[in-house]
């Protein structure tokens, strides 16, 4: 009997090793299963913490830039504003000179242009009461001296111009309004305007 004691104890001992064998290695499975996804866990909380600290950064600086362009922006608004009023105050001024300077304007501008003379003079109602038929005389002798026919008349016609006129003949117009002059103008001396303003 001690023989099966003896056989029965080993083949205990035996499965109890192999047991404990079983569970140790289990275990090491475990820990190293629970090891590898913790490390898998920091390395996608990590990932994210850097890919939302790039896109948080991406973000500001757009929010920068964004501002930047827009205070940019008002600052051309501003500065255009005030390039357009100082081209308006010029426009104004011209409308305020007196009856002789504007007619010695359109006089001085029909003289230099390459015209027939036989056109017709396109003014607005307040610049139509500064001519006279005293000064549609000299206007024609003047341009008779040049050798062009000497037939400027007054039109009918009565436009809304800002100041200066129009020259008209079979349907083209020549426009010497004051707007239209200081439009004209205004590429050439928009530039110097603005560093004398801003400089």
């Amino acid at each position: 009997m001690s023989n099966l004691d003896n056989l029965t104890s080993k083949i205990l001992e035996d499965s109890n090793k192999r047991v404990k064998s079983i569970l140790d290695k289990a275990e090491n499975e475990k820990k190293s299963i629970i090891d590898s996804k913790v490390k898998t866990a920091k390395d996608e909380a990590e990932n994210i913490l850097k890919k939302s600290q790039i896109e948080a950064k991406s973000k500001a600086e757009r929010v920068i830039s964004n501002t930047y362009l827009k205070v940019r922006n008002e600052k051309l608004r501003a500065k255009q504003e005030i390039v357009d009023s100082v081209f308006d105050k010029a426009v104004e001024s011209l409308n305020k000179m007196s009856k002789d300077k504007y007619l010695k304007f359109v006089k001085d501008v029909i003289g230099s242009l390459d015209i027939d003379g036989d056109e017709e003079l396109i003014v607005s109602k307040e610049d139509a009461k500064k001519i006279d038929d005293k000064f549609l005389n000299e206007l024609n002798n003047e341009l008779a001296n040049k050798g062009k026919k000497s037939q400027l008349k007054l039109s009918q016609e009565k436009r809304d111009l800002n100041g200066g006129f129009i020259l008209y003949k079979n349907g083209i117009e020549i426009n010497n309004s004051y707007d239209a002059l200081v439009f004209s103008l205004r590429d050439e001396l928009e530039q110097e305007i603005v560093s004398a303003l801003f400089s």
